[in-house]
């Protein structure tokens, strides 16, 4: 079963997170805010949502999520869904739970749903191939933390 996270279900969503980022070797990397996190979340002008999987046969277990933003495509001329993050525990994982988060956001997007994939992740990039995701090829992915040269105005 899915449905959007409220919350109430921000202590589930910061351990995920935090799971995610064990597994994903990136821990040290986790620093956010809890009640900054909540805002961004759940504020009176949210900028990311969670949909949140539960096993039909443990209603109220969160077992997954889908961290995700709007986005535009230019090309398109159309919304997209970014997926910042999406995670299942490993101990409901071949349930179809994440096949069911993927194809409820691209149920609600117009344009496209994309995602980023640690390379070395091969369960995931298998698991994403399994959907009928792809690879997009010549693109680099840039991020820019405003460390450094600020750029020209």
């Amino acid at each position: 079963m899915l449905r959007e996270a409220t919350a109430a279900d921000l202590d589930e969503i910061c351990a995920l997170i935090r799971e995610l980022a064990e597994y994903e070797r990136l821990a040290d990397q986790v620093n956010f805010d809890r009640d900054e996190l909540a805002g961004w979340l759940f504020g009176d002008s949210p900028r990311a949502w969670v949909t949140l999987a539960e096993p039909d046969d443990r209603p109220g277990t969160v077992a997954g999520m889908a961290l995700w933003h709007w986005t535009f495509s230019t090309f398109l001329g159309r919304p997209g869904i970014w997926v910042e993050d999406l995670v299942v525990r490993p101990e409901h994982r071949g349930a179809g739970l994440g096949r069911a988060l993927l194809a409820s956001l691209f149920e609600r997007s117009p344009g496209r749903v994309e995602w980023a994939v640690l390379d070395w992740n091969e369960p995931a990039i298998a698991f994403y191939r399994s959907v009928g995701a792809h690879v997009v090829p010549g693109w680099t992915r840039y991020r820019w933390t405003g460390d450094g040269v600020a750029p020209a105005r």
